[in-house]
Protein backbone atom coordinates (compact mmCIF):
# COMPACT_ATOMS: atom_id res chain seq x y z
CA UNK A 1 0.00 0.00 0.00
CA UNK A 2 2.66 2.53 1.00
CA UNK A 3 4.04 2.31 -2.27
CA UNK A 4 1.13 3.66 -4.19
CA UNK A 5 1.67 7.13 -2.61
CA UNK A 6 4.81 8.49 -5.24
CA UNK A 7 1.64 6.94 -7.73
CA UNK A 8 -0.68 8.95 -6.35
CA UNK A 9 1.62 11.99 -6.35
CA UNK A 10 2.71 11.67 -9.90
CA UNK A 11 -1.29 11.29 -11.02
CA UNK A 12 -2.18 14.59 -9.34
CA UNK A 13 1.27 16.25 -10.64
CA UNK A 14 -0.05 15.48 -14.26
CA UNK A 15 -3.33 16.64 -13.64
CA UNK A 16 -2.16 19.57 -12.07
CA UNK A 17 -0.33 20.37 -15.03
CA UNK A 18 -2.77 19.54 -17.26
CA UNK A 19 -5.46 21.58 -16.04
CA UNK A 20 -3.95 25.17 -17.40
CA UNK A 21 -3.66 23.33 -20.62
CA UNK A 22 -7.36 22.64 -21.13
CA UNK A 23 -8.37 25.98 -20.64
CA UNK A 24 -8.57 27.82 -24.09
CA UNK A 25 -8.70 31.42 -25.14
CA UNK A 26 -12.01 32.62 -26.83
CA UNK A 27 -11.80 36.27 -28.77
CA UNK A 28 -15.08 38.00 -29.32
CA UNK A 29 -15.67 40.77 -31.83
CA UNK A 30 -18.81 42.44 -30.35
CA UNK A 31 -20.89 45.70 -31.18
CA UNK A 32 -19.70 48.62 -29.41
CA UNK A 33 -22.76 49.03 -27.35
CA UNK A 34 -22.29 46.01 -25.22
CA UNK A 35 -19.15 46.95 -23.54
CA UNK A 36 -20.31 47.43 -20.36
CA UNK A 37 -22.17 44.51 -20.28
CA UNK A 38 -20.48 42.05 -21.69
CA UNK A 39 -17.20 42.84 -20.23
CA UNK A 40 -18.92 41.34 -16.67
CA UNK A 41 -20.46 38.50 -18.58
CA UNK A 42 -17.40 37.72 -19.51
CA UNK A 43 -15.44 37.82 -16.26
CA UNK A 44 -18.16 35.14 -15.29
CA UNK A 45 -17.69 32.76 -18.24
CA UNK A 46 -13.83 33.24 -17.48
CA UNK A 47 -14.43 32.69 -13.41
CA UNK A 48 -16.43 29.57 -14.37
CA UNK A 49 -15.14 28.02 -17.23
CA UNK A 50 -10.85 29.04 -16.68
CA UNK A 51 -11.25 30.05 -20.32
CA UNK A 52 -9.59 33.13 -21.25
CA UNK A 53 -12.28 35.84 -23.29
CA UNK A 54 -10.63 38.68 -25.52
CA UNK A 55 -13.26 41.12 -26.50
CA UNK A 56 -12.46 43.38 -29.59
CA UNK A 57 -15.13 46.10 -29.51
CA UNK A 58 -15.88 48.34 -32.26
CA UNK A 59 -19.55 49.48 -34.92
CA UNK A 60 -20.53 46.09 -36.15
CA UNK A 61 -20.07 47.62 -40.10
CA UNK A 62 -16.07 47.72 -39.10
CA UNK A 63 -15.65 43.99 -37.04
CA UNK A 64 -17.82 42.14 -39.74
CA UNK A 65 -15.76 43.65 -42.55
CA UNK A 66 -12.84 42.36 -40.39
CA UNK A 67 -13.90 39.12 -40.22
CA UNK A 68 -14.45 38.89 -43.82
CA UNK A 69 -11.06 39.64 -44.58
CA UNK A 70 -10.15 36.88 -42.02
CA UNK A 71 -9.43 38.43 -38.81
CA UNK A 72 -8.79 35.76 -36.24
CA UNK A 73 -12.60 36.24 -34.51
CA UNK A 74 -14.22 32.96 -32.63
CA UNK A 75 -17.38 34.62 -32.40
CA UNK A 76 -19.35 37.53 -33.42
CA UNK A 77 -22.22 39.67 -31.84
CA UNK A 78 -23.69 42.31 -34.05
CA UNK A 79 -25.96 45.04 -33.01
CA UNK A 80 -28.30 44.33 -36.28
CA UNK A 81 -29.21 41.34 -38.56
CA UNK A 82 -27.65 42.90 -41.96
CA UNK A 83 -24.11 42.53 -41.07
CA UNK A 84 -24.28 38.95 -40.08
CA UNK A 85 -26.40 38.31 -42.90
CA UNK A 86 -23.63 39.60 -44.83
CA UNK A 87 -21.16 37.30 -43.35
CA UNK A 88 -23.83 34.18 -43.48
CA UNK A 89 -23.71 34.90 -47.41
CA UNK A 90 -19.83 35.16 -47.72
CA UNK A 91 -19.65 31.74 -45.64
CA UNK A 92 -18.33 33.06 -42.52
CA UNK A 93 -20.05 32.12 -39.66
CA UNK A 94 -21.83 28.63 -38.80
CA UNK A 95 -25.27 29.12 -39.61
CA UNK A 96 -26.59 26.70 -37.29
CA UNK A 97 -24.68 28.48 -34.53
CA UNK A 98 -26.56 31.59 -35.11
CA UNK A 99 -29.24 33.18 -32.75
CA UNK A 100 -30.66 36.68 -31.31
CA UNK A 101 -29.50 37.61 -28.17
CA UNK A 102 -30.89 40.53 -27.21
CA UNK A 103 -32.66 43.57 -28.01
CA UNK A 104 -32.32 47.30 -27.47
CA UNK A 105 -34.40 50.72 -27.26
CA UNK A 106 -33.17 54.02 -29.16
CA UNK A 107 -33.37 57.13 -27.38
CA UNK A 108 -32.36 61.03 -27.45
CA UNK A 109 -29.87 62.43 -25.40
CA UNK A 110 -28.72 65.53 -23.97
CA UNK A 111 -26.25 66.99 -20.95
CA UNK A 112 -27.01 65.29 -17.40
CA UNK A 113 -29.57 66.87 -15.77
CA UNK A 114 -31.52 68.03 -19.29
CA UNK A 115 -35.11 66.88 -18.22
CA UNK A 116 -37.31 64.47 -20.53
CA UNK A 117 -39.39 66.39 -23.14
CA UNK A 118 -40.58 66.50 -26.60
CA UNK A 119 -38.39 64.79 -29.22
CA UNK A 120 -39.44 66.97 -32.24
CA UNK A 121 -39.03 70.45 -30.06
CA UNK A 122 -35.61 69.54 -28.71
CA UNK A 123 -34.33 68.46 -32.29
CA UNK A 124 -36.00 72.06 -33.75
CA UNK A 125 -34.64 73.82 -30.76
CA UNK A 126 -31.22 72.89 -31.06
CA UNK A 127 -28.74 74.61 -32.87
CA UNK A 128 -25.48 72.55 -31.99
CA UNK A 129 -24.28 68.99 -33.31
CA UNK A 130 -26.10 65.94 -33.14
CA UNK A 131 -24.12 62.92 -32.40
CA UNK A 132 -25.06 59.67 -34.04
CA UNK A 133 -22.91 56.54 -35.29
CA UNK A 134 -22.26 56.46 -38.90
CA UNK A 135 -26.30 56.39 -40.35
CA UNK A 136 -25.16 54.47 -43.49
CA UNK A 137 -22.88 51.49 -41.72
CA UNK A 138 -23.19 51.56 -38.03
CA UNK A 139 -26.60 49.78 -36.47
CA UNK A 140 -27.27 52.38 -34.30
CA UNK A 141 -27.10 55.10 -36.96
CA UNK A 142 -29.07 52.94 -39.63
CA UNK A 143 -31.58 52.78 -36.89
CA UNK A 144 -31.57 56.74 -36.03
CA UNK A 145 -31.97 57.70 -39.56
CA UNK A 146 -35.05 55.29 -40.25
CA UNK A 147 -36.73 56.43 -37.02
CA UNK A 148 -36.04 60.15 -38.21
CA UNK A 149 -36.79 59.40 -41.53
CA UNK A 150 -40.38 57.54 -40.44
CA UNK A 151 -41.19 60.80 -37.97
CA UNK A 152 -40.54 63.30 -40.49
CA UNK A 153 -37.81 64.78 -38.50
CA UNK A 154 -34.56 63.73 -40.94
CA UNK A 155 -34.76 66.44 -43.42
CA UNK A 156 -34.41 69.23 -39.98
CA UNK A 157 -31.47 66.78 -38.44
CA UNK A 158 -29.55 65.94 -41.03
CA UNK A 159 -27.67 68.74 -41.65
CA UNK A 160 -26.49 69.24 -38.00
CA UNK A 161 -25.37 65.39 -37.92
CA UNK A 162 -22.08 64.30 -36.12
CA UNK A 163 -21.42 60.99 -37.86
CA UNK A 164 -19.15 58.81 -35.34
CA UNK A 165 -17.50 55.45 -36.05
CA UNK A 166 -19.76 53.70 -33.00
CA UNK A 167 -22.33 54.32 -31.31
CA UNK A 168 -20.17 55.24 -28.26
CA UNK A 169 -18.28 57.57 -29.81
CA UNK A 170 -21.55 59.22 -30.29
CA UNK A 171 -21.82 58.91 -26.56
CA UNK A 172 -18.86 60.18 -25.71
CA UNK A 173 -19.47 63.29 -27.57
CA UNK A 174 -22.53 64.14 -25.87
CA UNK A 175 -21.01 63.35 -22.29
CA UNK A 176 -18.03 65.52 -23.17
CA UNK A 177 -20.63 68.63 -24.25
CA UNK A 178 -18.94 68.73 -27.78
CA UNK A 179 -22.47 67.88 -28.97
CA UNK A 180 -25.62 69.48 -27.45
CA UNK A 181 -27.83 66.26 -28.17
CA UNK A 182 -27.25 62.83 -29.50
CA UNK A 183 -29.12 59.86 -30.41
CA UNK A 184 -27.95 56.13 -29.14
CA UNK A 185 -29.60 53.14 -27.14
CA UNK A 186 -31.38 53.05 -23.84
CA UNK A 187 -27.81 51.06 -22.62
CA UNK A 188 -25.40 53.49 -23.34
CA UNK A 189 -27.63 56.24 -21.27
CA UNK A 190 -27.67 53.83 -18.75
CA UNK A 191 -24.02 53.30 -18.41
CA UNK A 192 -23.20 57.41 -19.03
CA UNK A 193 -23.55 59.45 -16.02
CA UNK A 194 -22.79 62.51 -18.04
CA UNK A 195 -25.80 62.52 -20.18
CA UNK A 196 -29.69 62.82 -19.66
CA UNK A 197 -32.33 60.86 -22.02
CA UNK A 198 -34.94 63.34 -23.63
CA UNK A 199 -37.42 61.15 -25.27
CA UNK A 200 -37.31 57.70 -26.66
CA UNK A 201 -38.12 56.27 -29.93
CA UNK A 202 -41.23 54.53 -30.33
CA UNK A 203 -40.07 50.71 -31.33
CA UNK A 204 -42.00 51.03 -34.84
CA UNK A 205 -40.49 54.04 -35.98
CA UNK A 206 -37.39 51.83 -37.10
CA UNK A 207 -36.10 48.42 -37.53
CA UNK A 208 -36.68 45.68 -34.68
CA UNK A 209 -33.21 46.36 -32.42
CA UNK A 210 -31.59 42.58 -32.67
CA UNK A 211 -28.37 41.56 -31.22
CA UNK A 212 -27.62 38.34 -33.39
CA UNK A 213 -24.37 35.94 -32.26
CA UNK A 214 -22.44 33.44 -34.36
CA UNK A 215 -19.80 31.29 -34.75
CA UNK A 216 -17.06 32.32 -36.95
CA UNK A 217 -16.55 29.42 -39.53
CA UNK A 218 -13.31 27.27 -38.59
CA UNK A 219 -13.03 28.87 -35.67
CA UNK A 220 -15.97 27.31 -33.57
CA UNK A 221 -13.73 25.59 -30.75
CA UNK A 222 -15.63 23.66 -27.26
CA UNK A 223 -14.56 26.78 -25.24
CA UNK A 224 -16.42 29.06 -28.24
CA UNK A 225 -19.14 26.89 -28.33
CA UNK A 226 -19.48 27.27 -24.09
CA UNK A 227 -19.64 31.16 -24.23
CA UNK A 228 -22.35 31.39 -26.70
CA UNK A 229 -23.85 29.30 -25.13
CA UNK A 230 -23.30 30.88 -21.48
CA UNK A 231 -24.44 34.10 -22.86
CA UNK A 232 -27.99 32.85 -23.82
CA UNK A 233 -28.31 31.51 -20.39
CA UNK A 234 -29.58 32.84 -17.44
CA UNK A 235 -27.09 34.34 -15.51
CA UNK A 236 -25.42 35.81 -18.84
CA UNK A 237 -28.81 37.38 -19.49
CA UNK A 238 -29.48 38.47 -15.83
CA UNK A 239 -26.33 40.64 -16.50
CA UNK A 240 -27.65 42.15 -20.04
CA UNK A 241 -30.55 43.06 -17.80
CA UNK A 242 -28.75 44.82 -15.25
CA UNK A 243 -27.34 47.15 -18.11
CA UNK A 244 -30.50 47.75 -19.48
CA UNK A 245 -30.68 45.45 -22.19
CA UNK A 246 -34.10 43.55 -23.27
CA UNK A 247 -34.89 39.88 -23.98
CA UNK A 248 -35.52 39.45 -27.70
CA UNK A 249 -39.65 40.07 -28.58
CA UNK A 250 -39.99 42.83 -25.71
Amino acid sequence: MPALAPLARLVLFVLLLAGPAMADRVTVFAAASLKTALDEAAAGFEAETGHEVVLSFAGSSVLARQIGLGAPADLFVSANEDWMDSLADGGHIVETSRRDLLSNRLVLVGPSGQKPGDMARALAGNTGRVAMALVDAVPAGIYGKAALTELGLWNLVAPRVAQTDNVRAALALVATGTAPLGIVYATDALAEPQVSVIAIFPDDSHPPIRYPAALISGRDTEAARDLLNYLSDTEAQGVFARHGFLPVGD
